[in-house]
């Protein structure tokens, strides 16, 4: 009897309540550390997470066998066991920060402390982020800082929320830049959208109907007060100067909302009339294209290709502004094999790293020789190939002319009607006809126009009216597309989901791409544009507006949107052919299909 009453009585004393309680309390955190701060730190750094993994088992399971297994039969053995299982955790921890601190894949930024003000100062960071609202982007500064959001309910917040709904929708409308102006009105600040190369109001509110008060704002404003915050907000997320509102200052910052990653160039530049912000959304993939996505036709293409090779002697590459020329001028210094040849440019606002290019930076804005000096010191380290992505002045169309002609490819970017008037403005700068002619090698020209939405197209047989004024055979054309913007869902009319009813969803270049011979450098010496004009018609290669007519035939484009792109004011009817002083005469042989 008294045997059994002692064994229950030690049996009592191993489960009293208190004893696995007391066992949990350093076994607990100890597994949380491990779990959340150890395990990941060596996923994060590609440490042997297999190898701790099992080292902090085998320390656990040794820990809670210590605590419960030392033969002792009394009070104090509990105790010894306890000490001994804290001991052992606290040492796993230990070993595995010190041993991994010494590892060189562990930044030293990132190598595990047991500095307490470390732990109070993150708690603290995470206090604060639960005070602050509730954003929906994720914006990162040039230096990859994330701008913090501001607590909810405070001014700073709406400026935040503000800034974000202009962005938000402004990838909404699918735009590739957005621009705040002055509009020269007391307080009032423009705001708009570049989408498709067209600049539009930019809807900032949802159209409301309201009885009583103020109606909503218009599209396309802001009050001047309320855009200088928004300006002010980007420019700061940039690390800009924000009490500089004159010099020009360009940075780079990266915004997420959910999976979505864009990189925004954000420019701000003072005018007369008062600050101007833009913001231009992925700059580096608008100007990216293969020459094969570039919509040349075939017979471009080859000349193209042709030109390239020859590698001699200046080409001009002209557009209107906005319209596609750096994505050309990119493309064509692309064709260049920059790891055989030695490549370089001079840019103004580089937009895009070319692989193998050295690209020099010209800052208008820095003391020192001008652009065409710089052209000139580029030019005397004997290059294969040079790119001058700006022709401000006439010493520097000068210094292209003097190249050497036979051991250097230049090509000359700046903004031109077409492919003639460039050599016009090209041969006027140099100041000497013979010069010029001498150096020239091809003119390339280029415009954008916007594709029809193959979602929501409309076909249609064009009158007989029409086609004349096209100058092509009312006989074998026997359906164009026009834009829609509508779509039918369940036999209802609803706005087409692809390009929200704008009628057309994409841009594609047109180009002229004219080779420089002996026969047009002589109607250039002697400023004979008529002859200069025919020897082009000679080649059989298409001019913009044969470009663009044959985008028109392919159902790529509208009649009303090739018009548009091709003319300086877009006629309510197609014009007659052969239009004085520009290029060929839309009547001329319309290109091959591509």
């Amino acid at each position: 009897m008294y045997l059994s009453h002692t064994l229950a009585a030690e049996a009592y004393t191993l489960v009293s309540w208190w004893k696995p309680l007391l066992l949990l309390i350093p076994f607990v955190p100890w597994a949380v550390v491990v779990s959340k701060v150890l395990d990941k730190h060596a996923a994060r750094f590609i440490l042997p997470r297999q190898m701790w993994g099992t080292v902090h088992l085998v320390v656990g399971t040794v820990a809670v066998l210590a605590a419960i297994s030392i033969p002792m039969k009394s009070e104090a053995a509990f105790w010894i066991g306890w000490g001994v299982m804290v001991v052992l955790l606290i040492a796993d921890v230990v070993i595995f920060a010190v041993v991994t601190n010494k590892d060189e894949r562990v930044p030293a930024e990132f190598r595990l402390t047991l500095d307490m003000s470390k732990w109070t100062a993150a708690r603290e960071e995470k206090k604060k982020a639960a005070l602050q609202g509730k954003v929906e982007l994720t914006i990162k500064g040039p230096d990859k800082s994330l701008v913090q959001a501001p607590i909810s309910g405070t001014p700073e917040f709406e400026v935040r929320v503000a800034a974000e709904n202009l962005f938000m929708r402004a990838l909404a409308a699918r735009a590739t830049q957005v621009d705040l102006a002055p509009t020269g009105r007391d307080n009032i600040v423009g705001v708009s959208f570049t989408v498709d190369s067209l600049r539009t109001p930019a809807v900032l509110h949802e159209p409301v109907q309201t009885k009583d008060g103020p109606p909503p704002p218009p599209p396309g404003v802001m009050t001047g007060a309320e855009a200088l915050k928004v300006m002010d907000f980007w420019r700061a997320a940039a690390k800009m100067d924000v009490n500089e509102r004159r010099k020009k200052q360009v940075a780079d910052i990266t915004v997420e909302r959910g999976t979505q990653r864009t990189k925004v160039r954000v420019t701000s530049i003072g005018s007369p009339a008062g600050m101007r912000v833009s913001m231009l959304l992925d700059p580096e993939a608008q100007v990216r294209r293969k020459v094969e996505a570039m919509g040349l036709l075939e017979p471009q293409v080859a000349a193209l290709r042709s030109m390239v090779e020859d590698g001699k002697g200046v080409v001009l590459i002209s557009s209107p502004p906005d319209a596609g020329r750096t994505t050309l001028f990119y493309t064509v210094l692309k064709m260049h094999d920059a790891y055989t040849k030695n490549v370089q440019t001079l840019e103004v606002d580089v937009q895009d790293s070319l692989e193998g290019v050295r690209q020099n930076v010209f800052d208008p804005q820095a003391e020192g020789a001008d652009f065409g000096t710089n052209l000139r010191s580029i030019l005397r380290r004997d290059p294969d190939v040079v790119g001058a992505a700006e022709l401000p002045d006439a010493n520097t169309a000068k210094e292209a002319a003097k190249a050497d002609r036979d051991r250097c490819r230049v090509y000359v970017s700046f903004k031109s009607e077409n492919a003639l008037s460039a050599i016009q403005t090209y041969v006027k700068a140099v100041g000497d006809p013979d010069l010029a002619s001498k150096s020239l090698s091809g003119s390339l020209s280029v415009r954008v126009l916007r594709k029809l939405c193959t979602n929501c197209r409309q076909p249609y047989q064009p009158s007989a009216d029409m086609l004349k004024k096209l100058g092509l055979p009312a006989d074998k054309v026997k359906q164009l597309f026009k834009k829609g913007g509508q779509v039918m869902i369940k036999n209802k009319p609803e706005t087409c989901p692809a390009c929200g009813g704008v009628g057309y969803l994409g841009l594609e270049g047109v180009y002229e791409v004219f080779p420089i011979t002996d026969a047009e450098r002589a109607a250039v010496k002697s400023n004979d544009w008529n002859a200069v004009k025919m020897e082009f018609r000679k080649k059989n290669l298409p001019t913009l507006q044969q470009a663009a007519l044959r985008k028109a035939l392919d159902g790529v484009t509208s009649v009303e949107e090739m018009l548009r792109a091709t003319t300086d004011e877009a006629p309510k009817a197609p014009p007659p052919a052969g239009p004085a002083g520009g290029a060929p005469s839309a009547r001329a042989p319309v290109p091959q299909k591509s």
